[in-house]
């Protein structure tokens, strides 16, 4: 049985991805930071859940001494901040980072290293549309989803020769709670802008990563899923 190992796997997108991993018959690893109640509702799924801050190197470490090795990573935890620049502290843009690339980096230099000997494996990095093309009020939060882009075409030139493949999906804007703090209006002003004329769900993100799970010959790409909000 296959291992996939998804952060911020217990709600959101990492949730509908596990579930997907689940209908595929993988044993499915999930990591939280604080949601006790979402972690419960995921474990009852069938989703062995880990609790570890991914910016923190021996919570990670110690995370990938419990699961051991793994097939797939999917590097979905993630912060959000809006703020114009002048209101942002130092401590802010760290903190994102810390989450949002250093946990994709601290995840990712563990998986590989059990993926070396067996000549294969998967990374995806959740990345973003604000990553793509920058959002305003969002500069921390669209230069580190900027980060994972380029930390995931260079990984995959270097793991492409040890039979493993790292790609990304930048979501546009999905119903998920990460968006609570937007308002309706600002919402419905979003929607409008969407070329499909709905927000994102989990699972449309979901169904991006099993594509890139199951075509074994793609590497290196970002996948955009945003119904057309931006096309580039």
């Amino acid at each position: 049985m296959k291992t996939v190992l998804v952060t911020g796997g217990t709600r959101g997108i990492g949730l509908a991805i596990a579930k997907a991993f689940l209908k595929k018959e993988y044993r499915v690893c999930a990591v939280y930071s604080k949601d006790e109640e979402s972690a419960k509702e995921a474990k009852a799924l069938g989703v062995e859940v880990y609790r570890a801050d991914v910016s923190k190197e021996e919570d990670v470490k110690e995370l990938f001494r419990k699961i051991g090795s793994v097939d797939v990573l999917i590097n979905n935890a993630g912060i959000a901040l809006v703020k114009q620049i002048q209101d942002v502290t130092y401590e802010e843009w760290k903190s994102v980072f810390s989450v949002n690339v250093g946990g994709a980096f601290l995840c990712s230099r563990e998986a590989v290293k059990g993926m070396l000997g067996k000549q294969s494996g998967l990374i995806v990095n959740v990345s973003s549309v604000w990553g793509e093309v920058g959002g305003s009020c969002e500069s921390v939060y669209s230069a580190s989803k900027a980060a994972l882009l380029g930390f995931t075409k260079a990984l995959a030139k270097e793991l492409g020769y040890s039979g493993i493949r790292v790609n990304s999906v930048s979501p546009g804007v999905i119903d998920t709670k990460m968006n609570d703090s937007i308002s309706r209006a600002d919402m419905q002003a979003l929607t409008e802008e969407i070329p499909m004329g709905r927000l994102g769900k989990g699972e449309d993100i979901a169904a991006a990563v099993l594509y890139l799970e199951e075509n074994d010959y793609v590497t290196g790409i970002d996948l955009p899923v945003n119904g057309g909000f931006s096309i580039i």
